[in-house]
């Protein structure tokens, strides 16, 4: 049986250089689910849980009916009150917001195949079988965020900001403004990559 990995078959939305480019995002389906606080506390650790333990119910389920795929690399949204927070720039944010004050949507991408009765159907599998409760708050989502700025950030986190001022630069450079929610994938695991070795895409809708 052919095994469908998004990463193949969506090159351009899993590929970033070290350097700022527009690229446009095609519109897509997520596994999604919201949260907010440091994502280093159990909080955001449940969450993750919550949402693999979805897609690979959802992936078996699949392979059951001749259709399998990889799951896809865990995504995240981030963002934080603007009206609170007013006037704190996006290079700025990850060093004057504390991190109990950040919002968050992380993400799995899905095969075009997949449903939302399928995502509801195995988050009730979960449930009943491994007693997840936050599957719950899991949903199907579908976003298209068309024409972004982004960059591969490699190292920890907590050197983003560097990155980002580099975004920044770029996109003042041509006149574009942020025009959705700061965007990342984790190419690597974080759970079990050294900090320094941490390569993740940074993306920014812009117009």
């Amino acid at each position: 049986m052919e095994k469908l990995d998004l990463s193949k078959e969506y090159k351009a939305y899993y590929t970033a250089k070290a350097k700022p480019k527009l690229v446009t995002i095609e519109q897509a389906s997520f596994l999604s689910i919201c949260g907010k606080g440091d994502p280093s506390g159990p909080g955001f650790a449940a969450r993750i849980e919550a949402l693999y333990a979805t897609a690979y119910t959802i992936k078996f389920a699949w392979k059951g009916r001749g259709k399998d795929f990889v799951v896809a690399k865990l995504e995240g949204q981030w963002w934080y009150d603007q009206v609170r927070y007013a006037g704190v720039r996006m290079e700025e944010a990850p060093t004057k917001i504390a991190r109990s004050e950040w919002e968050y949507r992380l993400l799995i991408r899905l095969p075009e195949f997949v449903s939302e009765k399928d995502v509801a159907m195995a988050a009730d599998v979960v449930l009943q079988k491994k007693g997840i409760v936050l599957v719950s708050e899991i949903g199907f989502l579908e976003m298209k965020e068309g024409t972004c700025v982004q960059m591969l950030h490699v190292g920890p986190f907590d050197q983003e900001p560097v990155s980002l001022q580099v975004m920044k630069a770029f996109m003042e450079e041509r006149g574009l403004r942020q025009n959705g929610l700061h965007h990342e994938i984790y190419l690597s695991d974080f759970r079990k990559v050294e900090a320094g070795k941490l390569r993740t895409i940074l993306r920014e809708p812009v117009i």
